[in-house]
Protein backbone atom coordinates (compact mmCIF):
# COMPACT_ATOMS: atom_id res chain seq x y z
CA UNK A 1 0.00 0.00 0.00
CA UNK A 2 0.84 3.54 -1.13
CA UNK A 3 2.39 5.45 1.90
CA UNK A 4 -0.38 7.22 4.20
CA UNK A 5 0.45 10.70 5.42
CA UNK A 6 -1.16 11.99 8.58
CA UNK A 7 -2.42 15.46 7.96
CA UNK A 8 -3.74 15.64 11.95
CA UNK A 9 -3.99 13.61 14.92
CA UNK A 10 -4.85 14.16 18.90
CA UNK A 11 -6.39 11.58 21.42
CA UNK A 12 -9.44 11.91 20.07
CA UNK A 13 -9.64 12.21 15.87
CA UNK A 14 -7.13 11.38 13.24
CA UNK A 15 -7.03 13.02 9.95
CA UNK A 16 -5.43 11.26 7.14
CA UNK A 17 -4.48 12.29 3.15
CA UNK A 18 -5.89 9.53 1.17
CA UNK A 19 -3.89 8.75 -2.11
CA UNK A 20 -6.01 8.09 -5.54
CA UNK A 21 -6.72 3.88 -6.04
CA UNK A 22 -7.22 2.85 -2.72
CA UNK A 23 -10.85 1.93 -1.36
CA UNK A 24 -11.75 3.44 2.06
CA UNK A 25 -13.03 0.11 2.97
CA UNK A 26 -14.17 -3.35 1.32
CA UNK A 27 -17.24 -3.67 0.20
CA UNK A 28 -17.73 -7.46 0.49
CA UNK A 29 -16.97 -7.97 -3.37
CA UNK A 30 -13.35 -7.71 -3.54
CA UNK A 31 -10.93 -10.38 -1.60
CA UNK A 32 -9.64 -8.43 1.48
CA UNK A 33 -5.94 -8.66 2.25
CA UNK A 34 -4.25 -11.04 4.54
CA UNK A 35 -2.80 -9.17 7.26
CA UNK A 36 0.49 -10.95 7.11
CA UNK A 37 1.53 -11.05 3.42
CA UNK A 38 2.30 -8.61 1.35
CA UNK A 39 0.47 -9.88 -1.76
CA UNK A 40 -2.98 -10.71 -2.75
CA UNK A 41 -6.11 -9.05 -2.18
CA UNK A 42 -7.22 -5.59 -2.54
CA UNK A 43 -5.46 -3.41 0.55
CA UNK A 44 -7.69 -0.77 2.58
CA UNK A 45 -7.87 2.24 4.46
CA UNK A 46 -9.71 0.47 6.83
CA UNK A 47 -6.82 -2.00 7.08
CA UNK A 48 -4.22 0.36 7.29
CA UNK A 49 -6.04 1.84 10.34
CA UNK A 50 -6.18 -1.64 12.20
CA UNK A 51 -2.53 -2.73 11.42
CA UNK A 52 -1.67 0.73 12.95
CA UNK A 53 -4.69 1.68 15.77
CA UNK A 54 -5.22 -1.55 16.33
CA UNK A 55 -7.65 0.25 19.15
CA UNK A 56 -9.77 1.77 16.73
CA UNK A 57 -11.26 -1.46 15.61
CA UNK A 58 -14.30 -1.60 17.15
CA UNK A 59 -15.40 1.93 17.23
CA UNK A 60 -18.05 3.15 14.66
CA UNK A 61 -20.47 1.32 12.67
CA UNK A 62 -19.62 -2.26 10.54
CA UNK A 63 -21.91 -3.31 8.01
CA UNK A 64 -23.22 -6.34 7.55
CA UNK A 65 -23.17 -8.07 3.60
CA UNK A 66 -25.23 -11.51 2.80
CA UNK A 67 -22.64 -13.57 1.00
CA UNK A 68 -23.56 -16.60 -0.92
CA UNK A 69 -25.42 -19.65 1.01
CA UNK A 70 -26.51 -16.93 3.42
CA UNK A 71 -23.66 -15.82 5.39
CA UNK A 72 -23.05 -12.97 7.21
CA UNK A 73 -19.95 -11.33 6.42
CA UNK A 74 -19.39 -8.77 8.94
CA UNK A 75 -17.46 -5.65 7.53
CA UNK A 76 -15.37 -3.41 10.23
CA UNK A 77 -14.90 0.21 9.38
CA UNK A 78 -12.48 1.28 12.42
CA UNK A 79 -13.65 4.56 13.31
CA UNK A 80 -14.74 5.90 9.51
CA UNK A 81 -17.06 8.28 9.59
CA UNK A 82 -17.75 9.06 6.06
CA UNK A 83 -16.01 7.88 2.74
CA UNK A 84 -14.37 8.97 -0.32
CA UNK A 85 -14.59 7.29 -3.42
CA UNK A 86 -11.52 4.84 -4.53
CA UNK A 87 -10.07 7.10 -6.97
CA UNK A 88 -10.73 10.29 -5.02
CA UNK A 89 -7.15 11.48 -3.17
CA UNK A 90 -7.44 13.81 0.21
CA UNK A 91 -8.28 14.58 3.37
CA UNK A 92 -10.30 11.62 5.16
CA UNK A 93 -11.66 12.13 9.14
CA UNK A 94 -11.48 9.01 11.21
CA UNK A 95 -12.37 8.89 14.92
CA UNK A 96 -10.32 7.80 17.42
CA UNK A 97 -13.18 6.69 20.13
CA UNK A 98 -17.19 5.95 20.21
CA UNK A 99 -17.83 9.48 21.72
CA UNK A 100 -15.64 10.85 19.52
CA UNK A 101 -17.48 8.71 16.60
CA UNK A 102 -21.03 10.09 17.41
CA UNK A 103 -19.96 13.50 18.46
CA UNK A 104 -18.45 13.69 14.49
CA UNK A 105 -21.29 11.85 13.27
CA UNK A 106 -24.10 14.06 14.65
CA UNK A 107 -21.90 16.70 12.74
CA UNK A 108 -22.40 15.42 9.32
CA UNK A 109 -26.09 14.51 9.78
CA UNK A 110 -26.85 17.88 10.83
CA UNK A 111 -24.40 19.43 7.69
CA UNK A 112 -22.46 21.15 9.90
CA UNK A 113 -19.11 19.48 8.42
CA UNK A 114 -17.36 21.75 5.80
CA UNK A 115 -15.93 19.93 2.75
CA UNK A 116 -14.01 21.52 -0.07
CA UNK A 117 -13.01 19.41 -3.26
CA UNK A 118 -10.95 20.57 -6.57
CA UNK A 119 -11.96 19.23 -9.97
CA UNK A 120 -11.10 19.37 -13.40
CA UNK A 121 -14.09 18.90 -15.54
CA UNK A 122 -14.86 19.00 -19.50
CA UNK A 123 -15.85 22.27 -21.21
CA UNK A 124 -16.14 26.12 -20.13
CA UNK A 125 -18.25 26.26 -17.03
CA UNK A 126 -20.90 28.85 -17.90
CA UNK A 127 -20.02 31.77 -14.87
CA UNK A 128 -22.46 31.34 -12.47
CA UNK A 129 -25.25 34.71 -11.81
CA UNK A 130 -24.35 36.41 -9.03
CA UNK A 131 -27.33 36.80 -6.54
CA UNK A 132 -27.30 38.02 -2.78
CA UNK A 133 -27.55 34.72 -1.24
CA UNK A 134 -25.19 32.19 -3.02
CA UNK A 135 -22.56 35.40 -3.97
CA UNK A 136 -20.81 34.09 -7.05
CA UNK A 137 -21.46 30.55 -6.58
CA UNK A 138 -23.17 28.18 -8.88
CA UNK A 139 -25.75 25.90 -7.08
CA UNK A 140 -26.90 22.56 -8.34
CA UNK A 141 -29.84 22.02 -6.53
CA UNK A 142 -31.22 18.65 -7.93
CA UNK A 143 -32.18 15.41 -5.59
CA UNK A 144 -30.12 12.26 -6.61
CA UNK A 145 -31.14 8.66 -7.09
CA UNK A 146 -30.10 5.40 -8.09
CA UNK A 147 -29.35 5.33 -12.28
CA UNK A 148 -32.42 2.62 -13.71
CA UNK A 149 -29.46 1.69 -16.36
CA UNK A 150 -27.06 1.28 -14.08
CA UNK A 151 -26.72 -0.15 -10.55
CA UNK A 152 -23.73 1.12 -9.72
CA UNK A 153 -24.13 4.48 -11.06
CA UNK A 154 -26.39 7.75 -9.23
CA UNK A 155 -28.50 9.99 -11.59
CA UNK A 156 -29.45 13.30 -10.83
CA UNK A 157 -33.20 14.56 -11.32
CA UNK A 158 -35.68 12.86 -13.99
CA UNK A 159 -34.23 9.24 -15.06
CA UNK A 160 -33.52 8.32 -10.95
CA UNK A 161 -34.88 5.99 -9.17
CA UNK A 162 -37.39 5.85 -5.92
CA UNK A 163 -36.40 6.78 -3.10
CA UNK A 164 -34.82 10.07 -4.36
CA UNK A 165 -32.67 12.44 -1.89
CA UNK A 166 -32.03 15.93 -1.66
CA UNK A 167 -28.78 16.87 -2.72
CA UNK A 168 -27.10 20.47 -3.21
CA UNK A 169 -23.68 21.37 -4.69
CA UNK A 170 -22.14 24.80 -4.67
CA UNK A 171 -19.02 25.65 -6.80
CA UNK A 172 -17.06 28.40 -7.98
CA UNK A 173 -14.62 28.22 -11.09
CA UNK A 174 -10.93 28.71 -10.24
CA UNK A 175 -9.72 29.01 -14.13
CA UNK A 176 -10.95 27.97 -17.57
CA UNK A 177 -8.21 26.71 -20.00
CA UNK A 178 -7.39 24.69 -23.00
CA UNK A 179 -5.14 21.58 -23.78
CA UNK A 180 -3.69 23.31 -26.68
CA UNK A 181 -1.74 25.82 -28.55
CA UNK A 182 -3.52 25.70 -31.52
CA UNK A 183 -5.47 29.40 -31.65
CA UNK A 184 -8.44 27.53 -33.83
CA UNK A 185 -9.09 24.26 -32.00
CA UNK A 186 -9.14 25.98 -28.71
CA UNK A 187 -12.74 28.05 -29.65
CA UNK A 188 -13.55 23.61 -29.81
CA UNK A 189 -15.44 22.59 -27.00
CA UNK A 190 -13.73 19.25 -27.36
CA UNK A 191 -10.54 21.39 -26.06
CA UNK A 192 -12.16 23.09 -22.93
CA UNK A 193 -11.83 22.53 -19.27
CA UNK A 194 -12.55 24.30 -16.46
CA UNK A 195 -10.72 23.98 -12.59
CA UNK A 196 -13.37 24.40 -10.50
CA UNK A 197 -13.69 24.32 -6.24
CA UNK A 198 -16.94 22.24 -5.27
CA UNK A 199 -18.91 22.43 -1.49
CA UNK A 200 -21.29 20.01 -1.11
CA UNK A 201 -24.10 20.58 1.10
CA UNK A 202 -25.49 17.22 1.43
CA UNK A 203 -22.72 14.37 1.59
CA UNK A 204 -24.52 11.82 -0.99
CA UNK A 205 -22.58 9.26 -2.70
CA UNK A 206 -21.06 10.65 -5.86
CA UNK A 207 -22.72 13.67 -5.39
CA UNK A 208 -20.51 15.96 -6.82
CA UNK A 209 -19.93 13.54 -9.74
CA UNK A 210 -23.36 13.15 -10.50
CA UNK A 211 -24.07 16.80 -9.94
CA UNK A 212 -21.03 17.98 -12.72
CA UNK A 213 -22.27 15.47 -15.71
CA UNK A 214 -26.15 17.00 -14.57
CA UNK A 215 -24.43 20.74 -15.57
CA UNK A 216 -22.99 18.74 -19.06
CA UNK A 217 -19.41 19.16 -17.27
CA UNK A 218 -18.37 15.54 -16.25
CA UNK A 219 -14.91 15.37 -13.90
CA UNK A 220 -12.35 14.43 -16.18
CA UNK A 221 -11.37 10.80 -16.63
CA UNK A 222 -14.50 10.02 -14.41
CA UNK A 223 -14.55 6.18 -15.02
CA UNK A 224 -18.88 5.98 -14.64
CA UNK A 225 -19.63 9.61 -15.31
CA UNK A 226 -17.69 10.86 -18.25
CA UNK A 227 -19.90 9.18 -20.66
CA UNK A 228 -18.43 9.00 -24.57
CA UNK A 229 -15.43 11.50 -23.60
CA UNK A 230 -12.22 10.34 -23.59
CA UNK A 231 -9.70 10.17 -20.56
CA UNK A 232 -7.85 13.37 -20.70
CA UNK A 233 -5.18 16.01 -19.44
CA UNK A 234 -2.96 13.20 -18.52
CA UNK A 235 -5.16 12.36 -16.30
CA UNK A 236 -5.65 8.23 -15.36
CA UNK A 237 -8.09 8.56 -12.61
CA UNK A 238 -11.05 10.53 -11.48
CA UNK A 239 -9.90 14.18 -11.59
CA UNK A 240 -11.16 14.54 -7.57
CA UNK A 241 -9.61 16.24 -4.69
CA UNK A 242 -10.66 16.26 -1.14
CA UNK A 243 -8.87 19.78 -0.35
CA UNK A 244 -9.65 20.46 2.89
CA UNK A 245 -12.37 19.49 5.60
CA UNK A 246 -14.03 21.84 8.86
CA UNK A 247 -15.25 20.17 11.87
CA UNK A 248 -16.06 21.16 15.75
CA UNK A 249 -13.34 18.84 17.81
CA UNK A 250 -14.28 17.45 21.32
CA UNK A 251 -13.20 20.66 23.02
CA UNK A 252 -15.43 22.87 20.80
CA UNK A 253 -12.28 24.21 19.18
CA UNK A 254 -13.18 24.60 15.34
CA UNK A 255 -10.67 22.60 13.42
CA UNK A 256 -9.54 22.93 9.17
CA UNK A 257 -7.55 20.17 7.89
CA UNK A 258 -5.89 20.49 4.61
CA UNK A 259 -4.69 18.22 2.13
CA UNK A 260 -2.16 19.78 -0.39
CA UNK A 261 -2.50 19.54 -3.95
CA UNK A 262 -1.32 15.86 -5.29
CA UNK A 263 1.29 16.09 -7.92
CA UNK A 264 -0.78 14.77 -10.99
CA UNK A 265 -3.20 17.95 -10.32
CA UNK A 266 -0.05 19.99 -9.92
CA UNK A 267 1.04 18.65 -13.22
CA UNK A 268 -1.93 19.49 -14.94
CA UNK A 269 -2.10 22.84 -13.29
CA UNK A 270 1.75 23.71 -14.85
CA UNK A 271 0.95 22.06 -18.07
CA UNK A 272 -2.35 23.46 -18.91
CA UNK A 273 -3.37 26.35 -16.75
CA UNK A 274 0.57 28.50 -15.86
CA UNK A 275 1.45 27.94 -19.00
CA UNK A 276 -1.67 29.54 -21.49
Amino acid sequence: MKKIKILFEDKNVLVIDKPAGIIVHSDGKSKPARRDSHSGGEKTIADWILLNYPSIKNVGEPILIEKKGGKIEKILRPGIVHRLDKETSGVLLIAKNKKTFDFLKEQFQNHKIKKVYRAFVYGSVSDPKASLATGKRGVINVPIGRSQKDIQAYTAGRGAREPLRDAVTEYIILNKFTDTNNEIKKKEVLHQYSFIEAYPKTGRTHQIRVHMRYINHPIVSDPIYRGNKDLALRMKRLALHSLSITFQLPSGELKTVESPLPLDFKKVINTYINHS
